[in-house]
Formats: structure tokens, C-alpha cells, sequence
């Protein structure tokens, strides 16, 4: 089973860079996309309904914003939800929510909080609340995959200058204790899982800064599983050779149940 996440920066311009052409290259089982940027009647239907295949999209009430979007062409959901029941995380189109037989999935699109106190306050009561509501699934008893755009790096080789970025949204003390926390909880990085000790692999790179082709970059897309998952990793890679956005793809590959 091949999963793939990848904040597209808009999927109507990610459309124009080669987005279709990956999806029917790599065919995963679940295409889960963060920041589409746009309502479903906004885009073309080959977008809407990929080979047949309709896509589940969470969008904000603010058009041009944020949005998620989940394609499942090889495994299709028993049930499909846009939030996590708090209705200013979920009003932002931040989750698609597809619950199998074998796992629940949450694709998430994490908020920046770079922007100012109010939003880094908003950040981090939606990292708390999250976490707060993934502790349920666990204690119920469900496999659960969490993956997207975390807009959080943990560990130091997870980002191109650790010391200068350290005051930085998205590898501040607070965000890299809550993703240590997330970890202890019961979920696994499977990135780390498979490759513990690489470096310089990074998923996102500033446009402002020109810095992908130096590779100075974050790795801040993650597809993590809870524990009961980990034995099923084949494969996790961060595809930083595929274009189309500031970010890269993340993929999961695991073993069939």
C-alpha cells in the first residue's frame, strides 16, 4: 500500500508544474494534498475527479486558503469526515479524516504560526487540542496514520541551520517538546524509523529565499503511525527530486494486512 502526502501551494498552480503527471507515475493508494487553495467549483474536474477517482476536499470558508484534499483510488473509506469537531481548526479546511478497516487517517494541514502572537497562539492550542483528540483514537483502540504539512521540524537535521532557525516558528522549544510528546504517545516517524541518521534531507524550501537550490530547507511534512503500524513499513522516503511546489512529496509504503 503506497501512501503520498504533498502540500501542493495551491493545486491549480501545482497543476501547471506536472501534478497529474506524478499522481499517474507513482499511483498511490491514498493521495492525500494540503493547501489546495481553492473550493472544488473553483477547479477543473480533472482536478475534482482524478481518472474517475473523485477527491474528498475540506475547504476554509476563506477562499484562496489553506484546503486538504484526500484521493483513494486504491482503498476506499468506509466513512469520510472534514474535522476534528472544534470549529475554528475545522472552519480552516485543515482536515480530511478517512477511516478504513485497517487504519483512520487524518490528512492535516497544521497552521503556520509565523505570522504573529495571535496565530502562534492559535498554533499551539490546535497542536494541544490535536493531540488531545488523537489520545482517544488511541486509548479506543485504532491504528491511526497522521500525516501532512506539521509546519514543525523536531530534530536539528531536520532543518539547514538549527541554531539560527531555533527562534523560529516551526522549530520553537514549544513545537519541538509537543512533537517529541506526539512521538511518546504512540506514533512513529516513519522517515526516521527507516532512515535515522540522514541528513540533509529537507520537504520544504522558502521561494523568497531561493533556497532549493542550495538546499537549505526544513523537513516539515510527515507521515507518522501509531505503534501498532510500525512492523508494516516497507518504505519511507521524502521525494525531494519532484517539483511543482515549495514542498516536496513524503511517501509511506506498508505491507498489506
Amino acid at each position: 500500500m503506497k501512501i503520498i502526502s504533498w502540500n501542493v501551494n495551491g493545486i491549480r498552480a501545482c497543476a501547471e508544474k506536472g501534478f497529474l503527471k506524478f499522481y499517474n507515475e507513482e499511483k498511490p493508494d491514498f493521495f492525500c494534498i494540503q493547501e489546495t487553495k481553492a473550493h472544488p467549483d473553483q477547479i477543473e474536474s480533472e482536478l475534482r475527479e482524478i481518472n474517475g477517482v473523485a477527491g474528498y476536499f475540506s475547504t476554509a470558508r476563506r477562499k484562496g486558503y489553506s484546503g486538504t484534499a484526500i484521493f483513494s483510488p486504491g482503498l476506499q473509506p468506509e466513512q469520510v469526515s472534514y474535522g476534528i469537531g472544534i470549529r475554528k481548526f475545522d472552519f480552516e479546511g485543515r482536515f480530511v479524516v478517512a477511516e478504513t478497516e485497517q487504519f483512520k487517517l487524518y490528512n492535516v494541514y497544521f497552521p503556520n504560526g509565523g505570522s504573529g502572537q495571535e496565530r502562534h497562539d492559535f498554533k499551539q492550542e490546535f497542536l494541544a487540542r490535536f493531540q488531545e483528540h488523537l489520545r482517544a483514537d488511541l486509548k479506543a483502540g485504532h491504528e491511526v496514520v497522521v500525516l501532512g504539512d506539521y509546519n514543525v521540524a523536531y530534530l536539528e537535521h531536520d532543518v539547514h541551520d538549527p541554531q539560527k532557525l531555533s527562534k523560529i516558528s516551526g522549530f520553537l522549544p514549544e513545537e519541538r517538546d509537543w512533537f517529541q510528546g506526539f512521538l511518546k504517545d504512540g506514533f512513529v516517524d516513519t522517515f526516521r524509523h527507516m532512515h535515522p541518521d540522514e541528513e540533509q534531507k529537507f520537504s520544504w524550501w522558502s521561494y523568497r529565499e531561493r533556497a532549493r537550490s542550495v538546499n537549505r530547507g526544513w523537513r516539515i511534512d510527515h507521515i507518522c503511525v501509531s505503534e501498532g503500524l510500525k512492523d508494516r513499513i516497507v518504505r519511507a522516503e521524502v521525494l525531494d527530486q519532484v517539483m511543482g511546489s515549495d514542498h516536496c512529496p513524503v511517501m509511506l509504503e506498508l505491507k498489506e494486512a
